[in-house]
């Protein structure tokens, strides 16, 4: 038994977004420009179209009160199905060089931890005026598109409406439903709701086989998440994706994908979120060459990066060897790289692309309350739509996209160090317990695992000469310390 001493985990998440350089107090003149939005002085005078009589719904988390998008498809004589993404409208509220506007551009994020969250944007606002609550009239900019039976699209706009949200739905009431409509339908839907799930899962389903047929990668992952109430960490909880998610995830994708081949098409300059071609490819290649060892031939990868071929192999190994294909999955997404957002200038031929999601032209876009790049997008499509100047030069997109990036970077050490420090306090009683793991990191700064059941990660201390990432191994947790965040093991 190990026996932590008193921890603070609320506490400890404020002093690590300090250490990594994020503001805890909101900028001079915050306050002041709030109670003007909330009094009502902020005016929107664009012409908007009326869509406030749709069956919107949306689709999060169970905690969510950020609600960033809601969704609404119909089917058309044709056989296609047209969709509409509303995006909430945040940049009518918050206007370019305002306080509440600077201080998001400072922070570029809305960070989320198990015992605190840190809002980009003033919670009155993110989860309050201009967030697409159910049951409010609210401004939004929807993307609509029709998707055809091939799940290839057509008929691309983007336009202000006025939108209201007839349903706050969860992941974990419909994904199981929409698998299995035996299962108990989602609290107090109306039936309206409920037809219209079953056609965005439709949509979805056709834009997704769309994409893998393209060289999308379809990865599952599963995370440990804290259960945590008072600060105290009560349990880890095993998330998987479901199909609600996969359902919400597709329609996003082609609302970012609807945003950035506007904004090319219009030839005005914008952010895009790329992942370039993976520089350690020759090392995926040797990953899925040993791993095909239990498929009926081996699997030899192109010598250049090809999602394609990569992700044929994924959906193979995924059937055949279910146990073991979390491994896989997690050391390839290591491998791949994080993404990055990019300038892609007004007269650009070819914009960069996403190779994880075999997207020739994306976005950010479909997250304003809680990413800043979103309402930089937003403020582009505006000027197109309105015919008016760019709201910031090529170098000013620059310098955001580059302090986003580090923002990023930095964003992801405090959710990850949180999660560790969470883990950690639930992992203390199991000092000693046996597991198997895969190497996900594998450098100057040390080797690091990670342990399936209960998926969590921490450093190999003893025993990780000559291992690559990628490789099983199996492991004892011999240490752990959540005020360093230390998650220790040993290879057995």
């Amino acid at each position: 038994m190990h026996n932590h001493t008193p921890f603070n985990l609320t506490n400890a998440a404020a002093e690590e977004m300090k250490l990594q350089g994020f503001e805890l107090t909101p900028f001079p003149g915050h306050q002041q420009q709030l109670a003007d939005i909330l009094a009502g002085n902020v005016k929107d005078h664009r012409k908007r179209t009326d869509l406030r009589g749709l069956a919107w719904s949306s689709i999060d988390n169970d905690t969510s009160r950020d609600l960033d998008q809601i969704e609404w498809a119909e089917r058309l004589e044709d056989g296609g199905i047209r969709v509409r993404v509303g995006v909430a409208d945040v940049t009518a509220t918050v206007g370019k060089d305002t306080p509440i506007d600077k201080f998001a551009a400072r922070q570029c994020a809305t960070i989320y931890t198990a015992a605190r969250n840190f809002p980009m944007l003033p919670i009155e606002l993110s989860t309050g005026l201009t967030s697409l609550n159910p049951g409010e009239e609210r401004q939004a900019m929807v993307a609509e598109f029709v998707v055809d039976g091939d799940g290839s699209v057509r008929e691309q706009r983007i336009f202000p409406a006025l939108v209201c949200n007839s349903a706050q739905l969860a992941y974990s009431h419909v994904g199981p439903w929409l698998v299995n409509p035996e299962h108990a339908v989602p609290p107090a839907i109306d039936p309206a709701i409920l037809d219209q799930l079953r056609l965005q899962d439709e949509v979805a389903q056709r834009l997704r086989r769309h994409r893998q047929e393209a060289g999308a990668l379809d990865f599952r992952r599963t995370e440990s998440t804290p259960v945590v109430a008072d600060g105290r960490v009560l349990s880890l909880e095993d998330v998987g994706r479901n199909r609600a998610m996969d359902l919400i995830e597709d329609l996003m994708i082609a609302a970012n994908e609807t945003a950035a081949h506007l904004l090319s098409q219009a030839h005005r300059s914008g952010l895009r979120r790329v992942v370039k071609s993976p520089e350690r490819w020759q090392r995926i290649v040797d990953l899925v060459y040993v791993t095909s060892a239990n498929l009926s031939h081996r699997v030899t990868l192109p010598a250049e990066p090809d999602a394609k071929p990569l992700n044929d192999f994924l959906c193979k190994q995924r059937e055949h060897d279910p146990d073991h294909y979390p491994d896989l999955a997690l050391a390839i997404i290591k491998l791949m790289g994080a993404g990055e957002y990019v300038v892609v200038h007004a007269n650009d031929p070819y914009p960069p692309g996403h190779f994880a999601l075999a997207a020739n032209d994306y976005s950010h876009s479909t997250a304003p309350n809680r990413r800043f790049p979103d309402m930089v997008t937003q403020r582009v499509l505006h000027a197109m739509l309105d015919n008016a100047p760019a709201p910031y030069t090529d170098d000013e997109l620059a310098a955001i996209a580059d302090h986003c990036n580090e923002r990023d970077k930095a964003g992801r050490k405090v959710e990850r160090s949180m999660l560790k420090r969470a883990q950690a306090l639930a992992l203390g009683s199991r000092i000693g317990e046996h597991y198997r793991a895969v190497v996900t990191g594998a450098g100057r700064s040390g080797t690091f695992v990670r342990v399936l059941k209960p998926a969590v990660e921490g450093m190999l201390v003893h025993g990780a000469e000559g291992l690559d990432v990628g490789d099983r191994v199996n492991v004892k947790l011999v240490h752990t310390d959540p005020a360093r965040a230390f998650i220790d093991f040993v290879r057995i």
